[in-house]
């Protein structure tokens, strides 16, 4: 699917869903599930952890065992990531497109979220805000996928 053509879906069914919301701990449970189960259907073995595991939310090892990795899901959410990354470590950010709409996936390596993370939160800090004002830092962290890189990219977990 073109990038244009999934934009042009993705505006049409956010127009015809309704507008109520799920709270942010069913939008993060949701996504970790949502995830899962994409990795299943992809013939991976995902688990997802308990809730006090530190960094990851699911393992996935390949059908043979040979290669396991941790993912750590972001639902429609930002958080501080440029401290926290390893070889085999990655992140998925799902987007919740509404409800009853397949949510869109965007998977990339943890050190790519750190690094993005890092300079476009310095690059906030030095730019003077709406009124001059210097920008005070915060906890907040944007990874930003413009150019649509990482939609869909299951391949680069290399399972």
């Amino acid at each position: 699917m073109t990038k244009d053509r999934r934009t042009n879906n993705t505006k049409r069914a956010v127009e015809n869903v309704q507008t109520e919301k799920i709270s942010g701990i069913q939008a993060g449970v949701s996504g970790e599930y949502f995830v899962a189960a994409e990795l299943s259907r992809r013939g991976y073995i995902s688990s997802v952890t308990l809730k006090n595991t530190k960094g990851v939310d699911i393992l996935v090892t390949n059908e043979s065992a040979t290669r396991t990795i941790g993912i750590q899901v972001k639902t429609n959410q930002n958080n501080k990531a440029e401290q926290f990354h390893a070889d085999d470590l990655f992140y998925v950010f799902v987007n919740l497109v509404g409800i009853g709409q397949l949510p869109e996936y965007y998977i990339v390596s943890s050190k790519i979220v750190a690094d993005n993370v890092k300079t476009g939160h310095q690059a906030w800090l030095d730019t003077p805000g709406k009124k001059g004002q210097a920008h005070n830092d915060n906890p907040m962290r944007m990874f930003e996928d413009k150019e649509q890189k990482y939609f869909d990219k299951w391949q680069t977990l290399k399972l």
